[in-house]
Formats: structure tokens, C-alpha cells, sequence
């Protein structure tokens, strides 16, 4: 081969390799890091139509929980609450045998949409009897959540005891919009 078309040759290679560079980096690179953005973009969207489908078929489950959950939560009526919740307290403390104490309500506006009502609450009784009294609480399907629980002793052999509570209930204040 002769000089000059060595040296062509070698100026045509450097060349066609730089704009195969340049290529690679304006073209390339941009158009792949695109297609792996769409990509993972396509998959998400792919997660959440499944969990939008999946939602759809248990709509019914879900409104009829809803449903539940709405119609058991407190009235709208602070002092109609108050005596429900209070009245429920009665009630349970009869059924299991433990001695309701101390009552003490109040309520807390976290939200234009629902306000809670928050109970302080102190029992006595046999572990037993605050056992079950704790049971009919849990077991109602008043709107009622137990915040906290603390159990103590009154006397050296651990037969009489105490219970503190702070149960919280709710109350919905407009009726949600569809």
C-alpha cells in the first residue's frame, strides 16, 4: 500500500471513529437511557393498574366495610357520644364484673372531616373479670380503638388489680362525598 493512501486510509479511520463516538454520545446514549426511563415508567404503570384492578373487584367488600365502619362510628352529638360511650363502659363493667372508677372524656377536633373522642379510663377487678372486661371492649362494634393499656396491683397477692385505659372512639362529622 502506498503512503498517501495509507495516510487516507488512517485519516478515513479516524474519522469514521469519531463519528462513531459522537454518535454514541449524542445518540446512543440519550435514546438508551430514554428507553430504560420508559421502560421502568411502563412498569409501574403496569403495578398500579394491577392494584387498581385488584381494587375494583373487592370494591364491594370494601364499601360494605366502610359501610359498617360508618354507621358504627359515634353520633355527631358531643353530649350523645359522651353518654353512649359512657352508658357502653356501664354496660361491659356489669357484664364482666370489673369496677369502672374513674371516667374521664375528652374530645380532640383533629380534622373539619372527624373529631375523636378520647376516654381515660380506670377499672378494678379480678384478672379475670378485666380480662373479659377488655374482651367485650374489643369485641364491640362501636368505633372504639384501645390506645393504651396499663395493669397494676392493689394489694401484695395480685388478686386485686387495676386497669388503666385510654380508648379513643370516633365520630364523623359531614358525610363523605363519592
Amino acid at each position: 500500500m502506498n503512503i498517501r493512501n495509507r495516510q487516507q486510509f488512517l485519516m478515513i479511520l479516524a474519522a469514521s471513529a469519531a463519528v462513531l463516538y459522537a454518535g454514541d454520545l449524542l445518540v446512543v446514549g440519550p435514546l438508551g437511557t430514554w428507553w430504560s426511563a420508559r421502560a421502568q415508567r411502563i412498569a409501574t404503570l403496569r403495578k398500579q393498574v394491577q392494584e387498581g384492578t385488584a381494587l375494583v373487584r373487592r370494591e364491594a367488600g370494601i364499601r360494605g366495610r366502610w359501610n359498617s365502619m360508618r354507621t358504627n362510628t359515634l353520633p355527631a352529638d358531643a353530649s350523645l357520644a359522651e353518654q353512649q360511650v359512657l352508658n357502653a363502659f356501664t354496660s361491659w363493667s356489669r357484664g364482666s364484673g370489673a369496677e369502672v372508677t374513674d371516667t374521664i372524656p375528652q374530645w380532640k377536633n383533629d380534622s373539619d372531616e372527624y373529631s375523636t373522642l378520647t376516654c381515660r379510663l380506670e377499672a378494678a377487678g379480678t384478672l379475670a373479670t378485666l380480662g373479659d372486661f377488655l374482651y367485650r371492649i374489643e369485641g364491640s362494634p362501636m368505633a372504639l380503638r384501645l390506645n393504651s393499656v396499663q395493669l397494676g396491683t392493689r394489694d401484695k397477692t395480685g388478686q386485686r388489680l387495676t386497669l388503666g385505659l385510654q380508648v379513643s372512639g370516633l365520630t364523623l362529622n359531614a358525610e363523605p362525598k363519592p
